[in-house]
């Protein structure tokens, strides 16, 4: 078993990318756009500058800047209400306390959303530290937000497992050094996971029998 474990917050924690991608859809014609399905996908897991750049290259000239805040509002307003969880994000979470592995969110999510998921869904007490996108230079798909995370778990990327869905942030964990382990969630693996990934799961309780199985 690895010393530390780094997570991803939407799409594996939470079940918010679909929020994401519904929010996508429904705001493009909004700004004057057919909405392309393929959007959803590729914008899954960026942030700053390089969410912007993906929003403008599937939607040349639009006010790229105005489509973002408009859907994190939107998603901002539905997780108010609530914050579902995926399945197994507590039992895995549970088992790296008892065998004393530390956690950490590494999330392109502002650090006030991963602040209120983490404290709405009760899941805060099992993380020692938080990283946003808005704390590194370069998002998703560059490996900046994991490296920071290993750095404040106090442990090299090797001795990290980095868990995620989007194929940004997996690239971004293999990118690092991480064990990366992916649970798709909208997006299926491509050739990087299939041949990176320490593990590719369909949920988090196959990847915490794996962990316990010495698999990865």
């Amino acid at each position: 078993m690895k010393s530390a474990a780094i997570f991803d917050m939407d799409g594996l924690m939470f079940d918010t990318e679909r929020i994401y991608r519904d929010n996508w859809m429904l705001y493009a014609p909004r700004f004057g756009y057919e909405a392309n399905p393929e959007f959803p996908k590729a914008v899954c897991g960026t942030s700053g500058q390089h969410m912007l750049d993906v929003i403008e290259s599937y939607y040349p000239g639009i006010d790229a800047m105005g489509l973002k805040l408009a859907v994190r509002s939107a998603v901002e307003a539905a997780i108010l209400q609530s914050v579902p969880l995926m399945p197994g994000i507590r039992e895995i979470l549970q088992m790296f306390r008892e065998k004393g592995v530390p956690c950490a969110v590494a999330s392109s999510s502002r650090a006030s959303k991963i602040k209120h998921c983490l404290f709405k869904s009760g899941l805060a007490e099992f993380f020692a530290v938080s990283v946003s996108g808005e704390s590194v230079e370069h998002g998703k798909p560059a490996p900046d937000i994991f490296l920071l995370a290993a750095e404040k778990l106090g442990f090299p990327p090797e001795d990290c497992y980095v868990f995620e869905d989007g194929l940004n942030g997996v690239h971004a964990g293999i990118a690092a050094g991480c064990t990366t382990i992916m649970i798709p969630d909208l997006l299926e693996p491509d050739t990087l996971a299939r041949e990176k990934c320490a593990g590719i799961y369909p949920n988090l309780d196959k990847a915490r029998n794996a962990i316990l199985g010495g698999e990865v």
